[in-house]
């Protein structure tokens, strides 16, 4: 077998083993998929109609709002898996597993490319039951077309390749699982302060840059626009920069952190 081939075989082999492992243990995916889920329910049926009132400056439509706050809540769910991918490869990590495989004839970024192939699996997975979910309280896409929404799911998976390498990275660094968890935070610390539940032209002037220059915001505002039919402007290629960028930072850290030599 060519390199190319050996190399496909054996992350391949790699992210058998880490959806094994997310089946064998499934509490932490739904842990973290409760968090989305209750967010939606919550703002939702509690604050639907003001939010909405508030948003559109006219009557309580809790419709309009659920057309607003989904795509924020479905890229929120991407934030959260990661916390996983994170736990996951600090356990690897640590309990000797990956000193093994440093001895064995495998591909040396099998290991890294199956924590993220399978990762981003589990990603869209977990943001197909939250869509779900928001389908069953009301949220339609109707002016969405087909081009709309291929566009849209291949936003959803470079958004989430990117974070899952940067969540990589986070999970080579930590000393342990716990540690690992707590890198991971800031991942879904950062949809509260987007655009997710409200405009950020609403939003204090010291507070609108927080929102305004970070990833999560034009993934939004570009996911929202092409699920609703509405204009995306500059967010559209602020976007894909994030994700590019992004995905190449933690792409680097991530290889040439595993490829240190242990002490």
């Amino acid at each position: 077998m060519n390199p190319l081939s050996l190399a496909v075989r054996d992350a391949s082999t790699m992210l058998r083993r880490n959806l094994l492992h997310a089946r064998r243990y499934p509490s932490l995916t739904l842990n973290l998929l409760l968090t989305p889920v209750m967010l939606l329910l919550l703002f939702v049926y509690l604050f639907g109609d003001v939010m909405s009132a508030g948003i559109g400056g006219g009557g309580a439509d809790r419709s309009a709002y659920i057309a607003y706050l989904v795509p924020g809540i479905l890229l929120m769910t991407i934030g959260g898996t990661l916390v996983g991918t994170a736990v996951s490869v600090s356990n690897d990590m640590t309990e000797g597993i990956i000193a093994r495989f440093r001895t064995m004839a495998i591909h040396r970024g099998s290991v890294l490319v199956g924590h993220v192939v399978g990762s981003v699996l589990q990603a869209i997975v977990s943001v197909v039951l939250v869509g779900a979910v928001a389908v069953a309280i009301g949220f339609r896409s109707t002016d969405a077309t087909v081009l709309d929404w291929l566009a849209a799911f291949g936003l959803l998976v470079l958004f989430a390749t990117a974070l899952t390498w940067i969540a990589v990275g986070m999970g080579l660094v930590s000393p342990n699982a716990e540690a690992a968890s707590n890198n991971a935070l800031p991942l879904i610390l950062l949809p509260l302060f987007s655009s997710a539940f409200v405009p950020v032209e609403t939003m204090p002037g010291w507070f609108r840059p927080i929102a305004e220059y970070q990833p999560f915001t034009p993934a939004i505002e570009t996911l929202r626009g092409l699920l609703l039919g509405g204009e995306i402007g500059h967010n559209g290629w602020l976007a894909v920069a994030w994700c590019v960028g992004l995905a190449v930072l933690g792409y680097v850290w991530s290889t040439s952190r595993f490829n240190r030599d242990p002490k």
